[in-house]
Protein backbone atom coordinates (compact mmCIF):
# COMPACT_ATOMS: atom_id res chain seq x y z
CA UNK A 1 0.00 0.00 0.00
CA UNK A 2 0.84 3.51 -0.45
CA UNK A 3 0.03 7.23 -0.12
CA UNK A 4 -0.30 9.95 -2.15
CA UNK A 5 -1.14 13.42 -1.99
CA UNK A 6 -2.85 16.25 -4.16
CA UNK A 7 -1.23 19.68 -3.22
CA UNK A 8 -2.65 22.52 -4.31
CA UNK A 9 -1.02 24.75 -1.67
CA UNK A 10 1.93 25.06 0.26
CA UNK A 11 2.77 27.51 3.40
CA UNK A 12 6.61 28.52 4.21
CA UNK A 13 5.55 29.17 7.60
CA UNK A 14 8.40 27.45 9.43
CA UNK A 15 11.18 28.61 7.25
CA UNK A 16 10.20 32.37 9.28
CA UNK A 17 9.90 30.51 12.30
CA UNK A 18 13.39 28.85 12.17
CA UNK A 19 14.54 32.72 11.35
CA UNK A 20 12.49 33.94 14.51
CA UNK A 21 14.73 31.15 16.66
CA UNK A 22 17.89 31.59 15.41
CA UNK A 23 17.27 36.43 16.36
CA UNK A 24 15.96 35.18 19.35
CA UNK A 25 18.76 33.04 20.37
CA UNK A 26 16.48 30.28 21.35
CA UNK A 27 17.67 26.45 22.48
CA UNK A 28 16.48 23.17 20.84
CA UNK A 29 14.19 22.66 23.12
CA UNK A 30 11.86 25.29 21.06
CA UNK A 31 10.85 23.10 17.66
CA UNK A 32 10.36 25.42 14.78
CA UNK A 33 8.45 22.61 12.87
CA UNK A 34 5.65 21.92 16.01
CA UNK A 35 5.42 26.09 16.44
CA UNK A 36 4.51 25.54 12.35
CA UNK A 37 2.18 22.90 13.04
CA UNK A 38 -0.03 24.37 15.77
CA UNK A 39 0.03 27.68 14.18
CA UNK A 40 -1.67 26.59 10.85
CA UNK A 41 -4.96 26.18 10.75
CA UNK A 42 -5.81 21.99 9.98
CA UNK A 43 -7.59 22.48 7.10
CA UNK A 44 -8.39 24.76 4.04
CA UNK A 45 -10.83 27.29 4.20
CA UNK A 46 -11.93 26.93 0.39
CA UNK A 47 -12.50 22.99 1.57
CA UNK A 48 -12.20 20.91 4.71
CA UNK A 49 -11.18 17.70 3.05
CA UNK A 50 -7.91 19.76 1.96
CA UNK A 51 -5.78 18.76 5.28
CA UNK A 52 -2.88 20.56 6.35
CA UNK A 53 -0.10 17.61 5.89
CA UNK A 54 3.67 17.67 6.68
CA UNK A 55 5.99 15.98 3.91
CA UNK A 56 9.15 15.47 3.36
CA UNK A 57 10.23 18.67 5.40
CA UNK A 58 7.24 20.73 4.10
CA UNK A 59 4.11 21.95 5.17
CA UNK A 60 0.92 21.58 2.28
CA UNK A 61 -2.53 21.57 2.22
CA UNK A 62 -3.57 18.41 0.10
CA UNK A 63 -5.79 16.45 -0.62
CA UNK A 64 -5.21 12.56 1.11
CA UNK A 65 -5.59 8.83 -1.17
CA UNK A 66 -4.54 5.45 -0.72
CA UNK A 67 -3.28 3.10 -3.33
CA UNK A 68 -2.91 -0.53 -3.09
CA UNK A 69 -0.86 -2.40 -5.57
CA UNK A 70 0.06 -5.95 -6.58
CA UNK A 71 3.82 -6.47 -6.26
CA UNK A 72 4.79 -5.45 -9.65
CA UNK A 73 3.20 -2.01 -8.97
CA UNK A 74 0.21 -1.99 -10.88
CA UNK A 75 -2.66 -0.46 -8.95
CA UNK A 76 -5.32 -2.69 -7.89
CA UNK A 77 -7.33 -0.63 -5.78
CA UNK A 78 -7.67 3.59 -4.88
CA UNK A 79 -9.56 5.24 -2.00
CA UNK A 80 -10.26 8.84 -2.42
CA UNK A 81 -10.68 10.03 1.47
CA UNK A 82 -13.34 12.31 0.74
CA UNK A 83 -16.54 12.58 2.78
CA UNK A 84 -18.04 9.89 1.91
CA UNK A 85 -15.19 7.49 2.84
CA UNK A 86 -14.78 9.10 6.17
CA UNK A 87 -18.26 8.98 7.06
CA UNK A 88 -18.01 5.34 6.22
CA UNK A 89 -14.62 4.62 8.56
CA UNK A 90 -15.02 7.07 11.61
CA UNK A 91 -11.87 5.32 12.32
CA UNK A 92 -9.52 7.12 9.71
CA UNK A 93 -7.70 9.70 11.57
CA UNK A 94 -8.49 13.37 10.39
CA UNK A 95 -6.86 16.76 11.70
CA UNK A 96 -4.30 17.26 14.17
CA UNK A 97 -4.23 14.88 17.38
CA UNK A 98 -0.52 16.11 18.64
CA UNK A 99 1.78 18.81 18.47
CA UNK A 100 3.70 16.87 16.08
CA UNK A 101 2.97 17.35 12.35
CA UNK A 102 5.28 13.75 11.75
CA UNK A 103 2.98 11.74 14.53
CA UNK A 104 -0.22 13.21 13.53
CA UNK A 105 1.12 11.70 10.04
CA UNK A 106 2.10 8.24 11.18
CA UNK A 107 -0.97 7.84 13.48
CA UNK A 108 -2.91 8.92 10.47
CA UNK A 109 -1.17 6.25 7.79
CA UNK A 110 -1.69 4.00 10.52
CA UNK A 111 -5.27 3.73 11.24
CA UNK A 112 -6.46 4.53 7.46
CA UNK A 113 -4.62 0.79 6.12
CA UNK A 114 -6.98 -1.33 7.85
CA UNK A 115 -9.98 0.71 6.60
CA UNK A 116 -8.65 0.76 3.29
CA UNK A 117 -7.79 -3.16 2.99
CA UNK A 118 -11.20 -4.44 4.58
CA UNK A 119 -12.88 -2.36 1.50
CA UNK A 120 -10.05 -3.94 -0.88
CA UNK A 121 -10.59 -7.61 0.48
CA UNK A 122 -14.73 -6.57 0.17
CA UNK A 123 -14.47 -6.05 -3.55
CA UNK A 124 -11.76 -8.28 -4.57
CA UNK A 125 -13.02 -11.60 -3.10
CA UNK A 126 -10.90 -13.80 -5.45
CA UNK A 127 -7.74 -11.74 -4.87
CA UNK A 128 -5.81 -13.67 -1.97
CA UNK A 129 -2.22 -12.25 -1.61
CA UNK A 130 0.01 -13.99 0.55
CA UNK A 131 2.59 -10.67 1.76
CA UNK A 132 1.85 -7.31 2.59
CA UNK A 133 5.07 -4.75 2.26
CA UNK A 134 4.45 -1.73 3.96
CA UNK A 135 6.92 1.14 5.61
CA UNK A 136 7.40 1.92 9.39
CA UNK A 137 4.43 3.94 9.99
CA UNK A 138 2.24 0.31 9.44
CA UNK A 139 4.35 -1.10 12.67
CA UNK A 140 1.79 -1.56 15.04
CA UNK A 141 0.05 -4.42 17.05
CA UNK A 142 -3.18 -3.58 15.70
CA UNK A 143 -2.08 -3.48 11.90
CA UNK A 144 -0.24 -7.05 11.91
CA UNK A 145 -2.95 -8.87 13.67
CA UNK A 146 -5.64 -7.96 10.53
CA UNK A 147 -3.55 -8.81 8.25
CA UNK A 148 -2.24 -12.03 9.46
CA UNK A 149 -5.25 -13.00 11.16
CA UNK A 150 -8.17 -11.90 9.39
CA UNK A 151 -6.70 -12.15 6.05
CA UNK A 152 -5.08 -14.57 3.38
CA UNK A 153 -2.17 -12.92 4.34
CA UNK A 154 1.17 -15.04 5.65
CA UNK A 155 3.79 -12.39 5.71
CA UNK A 156 3.93 -9.07 6.25
CA UNK A 157 6.99 -6.66 5.76
CA UNK A 158 6.66 -3.81 7.50
CA UNK A 159 10.16 -2.35 9.40
CA UNK A 160 10.02 -1.88 12.90
CA UNK A 161 10.12 2.20 14.29
CA UNK A 162 11.30 1.17 17.93
CA UNK A 163 12.68 -1.84 19.60
CA UNK A 164 10.64 -4.97 20.26
CA UNK A 165 10.58 -6.76 23.24
CA UNK A 166 9.50 -10.17 25.24
CA UNK A 167 7.77 -9.89 28.19
CA UNK A 168 9.79 -12.31 30.70
CA UNK A 169 12.45 -13.67 28.21
CA UNK A 170 15.44 -14.69 29.24
CA UNK A 171 16.93 -13.86 26.03
CA UNK A 172 17.91 -10.48 24.80
CA UNK A 173 16.41 -9.29 21.21
CA UNK A 174 18.50 -6.70 18.61
CA UNK A 175 16.74 -4.54 16.85
CA UNK A 176 15.33 -7.27 14.33
CA UNK A 177 13.77 -9.61 16.97
CA UNK A 178 16.13 -12.16 16.91
CA UNK A 179 17.83 -13.92 20.64
CA UNK A 180 20.79 -13.35 21.53
CA UNK A 181 23.06 -15.01 24.19
CA UNK A 182 22.31 -13.40 27.55
CA UNK A 183 25.75 -13.32 28.68
CA UNK A 184 27.18 -11.85 25.02
CA UNK A 185 24.31 -9.67 23.42
CA UNK A 186 26.47 -9.38 20.42
CA UNK A 187 26.27 -13.27 19.85
CA UNK A 188 23.15 -13.83 18.18
CA UNK A 189 21.19 -17.63 18.42
CA UNK A 190 20.63 -19.50 15.12
CA UNK A 191 17.53 -20.54 13.95
CA UNK A 192 17.37 -24.08 13.84
CA UNK A 193 13.53 -24.78 12.31
CA UNK A 194 10.41 -23.74 13.33
CA UNK A 195 7.89 -26.98 13.24
CA UNK A 196 5.76 -27.50 16.54
CA UNK A 197 5.96 -30.30 18.59
CA UNK A 198 3.66 -29.26 20.75
CA UNK A 199 -0.03 -30.67 21.55
CA UNK A 200 -1.58 -27.39 21.07
CA UNK A 201 -0.17 -27.77 17.33
CA UNK A 202 1.45 -23.43 17.79
CA UNK A 203 3.74 -23.10 15.42
CA UNK A 204 7.20 -22.24 16.74
CA UNK A 205 10.74 -20.67 15.85
CA UNK A 206 13.44 -22.17 17.24
CA UNK A 207 16.76 -20.76 18.06
CA UNK A 208 20.16 -22.42 19.39
CA UNK A 209 23.58 -21.21 20.57
CA UNK A 210 25.57 -20.50 17.66
CA UNK A 211 28.37 -22.56 19.34
CA UNK A 212 26.56 -25.88 19.63
CA UNK A 213 27.34 -28.77 17.27
CA UNK A 214 25.85 -31.88 15.98
CA UNK A 215 28.08 -34.50 16.58
CA UNK A 216 27.88 -38.51 15.62
CA UNK A 217 28.48 -41.15 18.16
CA UNK A 218 29.71 -44.01 16.83
CA UNK A 219 29.11 -46.37 19.53
CA UNK A 220 25.35 -45.61 19.81
CA UNK A 221 24.88 -44.53 15.78
CA UNK A 222 22.79 -41.68 17.01
CA UNK A 223 23.98 -37.74 16.68
CA UNK A 224 24.13 -35.12 19.54
CA UNK A 225 23.87 -31.55 20.06
CA UNK A 226 27.23 -30.19 21.77
CA UNK A 227 27.98 -27.06 23.40
CA UNK A 228 31.53 -25.82 22.48
CA UNK A 229 30.92 -22.55 24.91
CA UNK A 230 33.92 -21.19 27.53
CA UNK A 231 31.59 -19.25 29.17
CA UNK A 232 28.12 -21.18 28.74
CA UNK A 233 24.97 -19.31 29.84
CA UNK A 234 23.31 -22.61 30.74
CA UNK A 235 24.32 -26.12 32.43
CA UNK A 236 22.48 -27.58 29.63
CA UNK A 237 25.13 -29.72 27.45
CA UNK A 238 23.20 -29.12 24.07
CA UNK A 239 23.64 -24.84 25.12
CA UNK A 240 20.57 -22.18 25.09
CA UNK A 241 17.78 -23.39 23.28
CA UNK A 242 14.89 -20.64 22.91
CA UNK A 243 11.36 -21.02 21.92
CA UNK A 244 9.26 -18.13 19.62
CA UNK A 245 5.76 -18.75 19.51
CA UNK A 246 5.29 -16.07 16.24
CA UNK A 247 1.58 -15.84 16.71
CA UNK A 248 1.98 -14.64 20.92
CA UNK A 249 3.93 -11.76 19.03
CA UNK A 250 3.18 -10.97 15.63
CA UNK A 251 4.96 -7.48 15.46
CA UNK A 252 8.15 -9.25 16.49
CA UNK A 253 7.22 -12.54 13.93
CA UNK A 254 5.30 -11.15 11.32
CA UNK A 255 5.69 -14.43 9.60
CA UNK A 256 9.18 -14.00 8.75
CA UNK A 257 12.62 -12.97 9.70
CA UNK A 258 13.52 -9.48 9.73
CA UNK A 259 17.04 -10.04 9.05
CA UNK A 260 17.03 -12.75 6.53
CA UNK A 261 17.94 -12.53 3.15
CA UNK A 262 14.42 -13.32 2.27
CA UNK A 263 13.60 -9.67 4.07
CA UNK A 264 15.70 -7.58 2.26
CA UNK A 265 14.95 -9.17 -1.16
CA UNK A 266 11.54 -9.12 -0.70
CA UNK A 267 11.29 -5.20 0.18
CA UNK A 268 13.47 -4.17 -1.93
CA UNK A 269 10.03 -4.14 -4.80
CA UNK A 270 8.42 -1.40 -2.48
CA UNK A 271 10.88 0.61 -4.49
CA UNK A 272 8.77 -0.16 -7.67
CA UNK A 273 5.41 0.66 -5.38
CA UNK A 274 6.79 4.19 -4.39
CA UNK A 275 7.86 4.61 -8.45
CA UNK A 276 4.03 3.80 -9.37
CA UNK A 277 2.63 6.52 -7.35
CA UNK A 278 5.25 8.74 -8.35
CA UNK A 279 3.79 7.89 -12.15
CA UNK A 280 0.80 8.77 -10.91
CA UNK A 281 1.94 12.09 -9.62
CA UNK A 282 4.25 13.12 -12.63
CA UNK A 283 3.72 11.23 -15.68
CA UNK A 284 -0.21 10.70 -15.13
CA UNK A 285 -0.07 14.58 -14.42
CA UNK A 286 -2.13 14.03 -10.80
CA UNK A 287 -0.03 16.14 -8.78
CA UNK A 288 0.68 19.97 -9.65
CA UNK A 289 -3.19 20.64 -10.34
CA UNK A 290 -4.57 24.05 -10.03
CA UNK A 291 -7.97 22.65 -9.17
CA UNK A 292 -9.06 22.71 -5.70
CA UNK A 293 -12.34 20.48 -7.28
CA UNK A 294 -12.54 17.61 -5.62
CA UNK A 295 -14.53 15.70 -8.13
CA UNK A 296 -12.41 16.96 -10.69
CA UNK A 297 -9.77 15.75 -9.17
CA UNK A 298 -10.89 11.94 -7.99
CA UNK A 299 -12.01 11.63 -11.29
CA UNK A 300 -8.24 11.95 -12.72
CA UNK A 301 -7.25 10.10 -10.08
CA UNK A 302 -9.35 7.07 -11.35
CA UNK A 303 -8.44 7.57 -15.05
CA UNK A 304 -4.81 7.76 -14.42
CA UNK A 305 -5.48 4.18 -12.91
CA UNK A 306 -7.07 2.83 -15.70
CA UNK A 307 -4.27 4.18 -17.78
CA UNK A 308 -1.80 2.27 -16.33
CA UNK A 309 -3.90 -0.56 -16.55
CA UNK A 310 -4.34 -0.37 -20.44
CA UNK A 311 -0.91 -0.10 -20.47
CA UNK A 312 -0.47 -3.50 -18.51
CA UNK A 313 -2.97 -5.10 -21.10
CA UNK A 314 -1.07 -3.50 -24.35
CA UNK A 315 2.35 -4.52 -22.76
CA UNK A 316 1.05 -7.63 -22.53
CA UNK A 317 -0.80 -8.14 -25.90
CA UNK A 318 2.45 -7.48 -27.69
CA UNK A 319 4.86 -8.95 -25.32
CA UNK A 320 6.77 -6.48 -24.09
CA UNK A 321 6.51 -6.85 -20.33
CA UNK A 322 9.44 -4.95 -19.57
CA UNK A 323 7.16 -1.72 -20.30
CA UNK A 324 3.93 -3.12 -18.25
CA UNK A 325 4.69 0.20 -15.71
CA UNK A 326 5.88 2.76 -18.64
CA UNK A 327 3.80 4.24 -20.61
CA UNK A 328 6.02 6.79 -22.23
CA UNK A 329 8.78 3.53 -23.84
CA UNK A 330 5.50 1.49 -24.42
CA UNK A 331 4.51 4.45 -26.87
CA UNK A 332 7.94 6.00 -27.99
Amino acid sequence: MGDGKQSPICQPYHKALKAFKKSKGLDDSYDPYKAAYGSMPSHAASNPAIQQMYINGHFCYAFKLGIVTNGLSIVRDISFYNKDVLDAHPDIIVGKKSDSPDEDKSLADSKALIPVLRDFFRKHPLINPKTFLGDAAFDSIEIYKYPLEDTSIEKAYIPLNGRIFLPDADCPLNEDGIPCCPKEPSLLLKREGSKSHLRCGLPTMKFVCPKMKWEYNEETGKSRRVCHCENPCTDSSCGRMFYIYPEKNLRAYPGTLRDKQEWNSTYKIRVNVEKSINHFKDSFCVAGRKTQNEKTLHADLLFAGITQLITVMVADKIHKHQYIRSLKLLIA
